[in-house]
């Protein structure tokens, strides 16, 4: 994920923008991290460079 998506997405549930916290980062693009609405505190996360917006109740966690 570029960081200059962060222009333009917001929190999928109040609409409010995102702050990103980066885990690993290669060729100037964000491959793991979280993004955390400033209003609501929900986060996101990013893995292999895709941001996951989807709501919490929607997302699918893979057994570990």
């Amino acid at each position: 994920m570029k960081e200059s998506l962060l222009d333009i997405i917001c929190c999928p549930l109040d609409k409010h923008d995102l702050e990103l916290e980066v885990e690993d980062r290669e060729d100037g693009e964000v491959l793991e991290g979280t993004l955390t609405c400033t209003d609501c505190g929900e986060t996101y996360p990013i893995e292999d460079g895709i941001p996951n917006l989807l709501p919490p109740d929607m997302r699918e966690e893979a057994p570990a």
